[in-house]
C-alpha cells in the first residue's frame, strides 16, 4: 500500500499553478477595489460614473473581471480535490485524510473570517468541499449531471423563489456609511467588533452563490478526469472554443450592464440570468485561453511567472488580506473610502508584483509556502520536508 504524503512539486501540473496564479491576481484586483477600498455592500447602491479616461478604463476592468477570479478559483479547488482524491486511491485512510484536509481548511477559514477579513472564501470552500467529496466516488456522468444541475439552479435563481432575504437600499446606504466610520477610523478592537457583526449580513451572499461554487467544484473534478489540462491533441479546438466563449461572454456582460439585448430591454430577472451566464462563460474563456497558452512552449514563457504564485496561492491569499487590512483600515494607513478606483488597481498591481518576486524566491528554497506547509503537516499528521527540490526539476504539463 502506498503511504500517504503530499505531492512533490516536481509532479505538479504546471498549467494548474499558472492558472491559479493568474486567478489570484483577478481576485486581488476585485477584493482591493470592491471589498477593501469600500464596503462590500457599496456595489449594490446606484453607481456613479468615474471621471476621466483612467476612471472609465478602471470600471471596464472591474466589469471584465468581477467574480471571474472566484469562479476560476472554485473550478481549480475542484481540480485540487480530484487530484488529491486520485492520488490517495491506494491508501485505506483516503476518506479520513480528505475529511481532515477540509476540516483544517475550515478552521483556518474561520480564523481568517473573524480575525482578519470577513470577505473570506475559505470557509465556504471547506463547507462545499464536504458536500462535493461523496461525488468524487462516482463516475464522470454523475459529476457532469450534478454540476449541470447545480449551475443551472444558480443561473435560473432570478426566476426561482428566493432562498435568502436581502436588505433594502435604505439599510445598505446606512450600513455603507457605518462601514466608512468603522473601517476608516476605528481601532483594531472597534473594527473587529464591526467585522464580526457584519458576518451575519454577508452570509446570505455566500448562500446565494453556493450552487455555483458546488457546481464548479464538480466541474473542476470532471475536468481533471478528462484531458483538459493535457490539450496537445485538441489545442486548436480549445483555442477556437476560448475565442468563442470570450466573444459571447463579453457581449452578454455588456448586454447585462446596459439592460438590453438585440434592442430588447431586459427586466431584472433577464439581467440577472444574463449576468450569471456571462460571468461563467467569460471566466471559462479566460481559463481555456490560459490553458492553451501555457501548453505552448512560447506561450508558457509569457505566463510562467504566475506558476510560483499559484503554488503558494493559500499563503498569498491570506497575506493579501493582512496587507490590504493594514493599507485600508483605521489601525493602519486608514485609506478606506479615500482611494479612487484607478488608485486601488495600482495598489493591487504593486502587491501582486511583490508577491510574484517573493513566491519565486521562497520556492527556490522551500517545497511549499508557509501556510501550505502547515496545511499539509496537519493533514498528514507529521512535519513535512521543507527544502526545495533539485534545481533541475520541472513541472509536468
Amino acid at each position: 500500500m502506498r503511504s500517504a504524503s503530499p505531492i512533490d512539486p516536481s509532479e505538479r501540473i504546471g498549467t494548474i499553478d499558472i492558472l491559479r496564479g493568474i486567478a489570484l491576481f483577478i481576485v486581488l484586483i476585485i477584493n482591493t477595489a470592491t471589498e477593501f477600498r469600500v464596503s462590500i455592500f457599496e456595489q449594490f447602491l446606484p453607481a456613479t460614473k468615474a471621471a476621466g479616461l483612467a476612471g472609465q478604463l478602471s470600471e471596464a476592468v472591474i466589469l471584465a473581471l468581477h467574480t471571474k477570479g472566484f469562479i476560476l478559483f472554485s473550478f481549480l479547488f475542484g481540480v485540487g480535490l480530484a487530484i488529491q482524491f486520485e492520488r490517495l486511491a491506494g491508501d485505506s485512510r483516503r476518506f479520513t485524510l480528505m475529511v481532515r484536509r477540509l476540516a483544517i481548511l475550515l478552521a483556518i477559514g474561520v480564523v481568517h473570517l473573524f480575525l482578519i477579513w470577513n470577505g473570506d472564501i475559505l470557509t465556504e470552500y471547506a463547507i462545499v468541499g464536504f458536500a462535493a467529496l461523496p461525488f468524487l466516488y462516482g463516475p464522470r456522468w454523475l459529476l457532469a449531471a450534478a454540476s449541470a444541475l447545480s449551475l443551472g439552479l444558480f443561473i435560473a435563481s432570478p426566476v426561482l423563489p428566493p432562498t435568502i432575504s436581502f436588505p433594502d437600499g435604505a439599510w445598505i446606504a446606512h450600513h455603507v456609511e457605518r462601514a466608512r466610520q468603522a473601517y476608516g477610523a476605528g481601532s483594531f478592537t472597534e473594527i473587529l467588533a464591526f467585522r464580526v457583526d457584519e458576518v451575519g449580513y454577508i452570509a446570505p451572499l455566500h448562500v446565494y452563490v453556493l450552487p455555483r461554487t458546488f457546481g464548479l467544484f464538480l466541474l473542476g473534478a470532471l475536468a481533471w478526469r478528462t484531458a483538459f489540462f493535457r490539450p496537445a491533441g485538441s489545442r486548436r479546438l480549445l483555442l477556437v472554443t476560448a475565442g468563442f466563449m470570450l466573444a459571447i461572454g463579453a457581449w452578454m456582460t455588456i448586454a447585462a450592464a446596459r439592460g438590453e439585448a438585440f434592442g430588447w430591454p431586459l427586466n431584472w430577472q433577464g439581467r440577472g440570468i444574463c449576468q450569471s451566464l456571462a460571468q461563467l462563460v467569460l471566466a471559462a474563456g479566460y481559463g481555456t485561453a490560459i490553458v492553451v497558452l501555457a501548453d505552448h512552449a512560447r506561450g508558457r514563457k509569457l505566463v510562467a511567472w504566475a506558476g510560483p504564485l499559484g503554488r503558494m496561492a493559500f499563503t498569498n491569499y491570506m497575506t493579501q488580506s493582512i496587507i490590504l487590512s493594514l493599507i485600508f483600515y483605521g489601525f493602519g494607513f486608514a485609506l478606506f473610502g479615500r482611494l479612487s478606483l484607478p488608485q486601488s488597481l495600482a495598489v493591487a498591481a504593486v502587491i501582486y508584483a511583490a508577491q510574484a518576486a517573493f513566491s519565486a524566491w521562497w520556492l527556490g528554497r522551500f517545497r511549499f509556502g508557509p501556510i501550505e506547509w502547515l496545511w499539509r503537516s496537519l493533514m498528514y499528521g507529521g512535519l513535512q520536508r521543507v527544502p526545495a527540490i533539485a534545481h533541475g526539476a520541472r513541472h509536468q504539463v
